[in-house]
């Protein structure tokens, strides 16, 4: 299935299209995005054994935030820019549980 967005907030507009049940199922964790630049913001969203919940604005206690530009994370979420190499370059930053931030892959897939 095509997840292709132009813009960070539609791909916060579509993330329910994109969320898995199945990989989040006994996951419970807040997952924060700070994404930089034109058309960036904050958002969070809370996963709850197979659940989500997406919220604007920053959570009390996040379980992992990644922070990144915005179009650096469009493009990672198009499935053009590599996750790993993102991270591994400076690109995208990780702060708190790292485990759970590879789960993001199950959880909200890329193309």
């Amino acid at each position: 299935m095509a997840f292709r967005v132009e813009t960070v907030q539609e791909y916060f507009d579509r993330l329910g299209e994109r969320f898995v049940a199945a990989g989040a199922k006994g996951v419970n964790a807040v997952y924060q995005f700070e994404l930089a630049g034109d058309g960036g913001g904050t958002w969070h969203a809370v996963v709850a054994d197979g659940t989500m919940e997406l919220n604007t604005g920053a959570h009390d206690a996040p379980t992992t935030t990644i922070r990144m530009k915005a179009d650096d994370y469009v493009k990672m979420t198009n499935g053009d820019l590599n996750g790993q190499m993102a991270y591994m370059t400076g690109k995208m930053k990780i702060a708190g549980s790292i485990p759970m931030a590879m789960k993001m892959k199950a959880i909200f897939p890329s193309n």
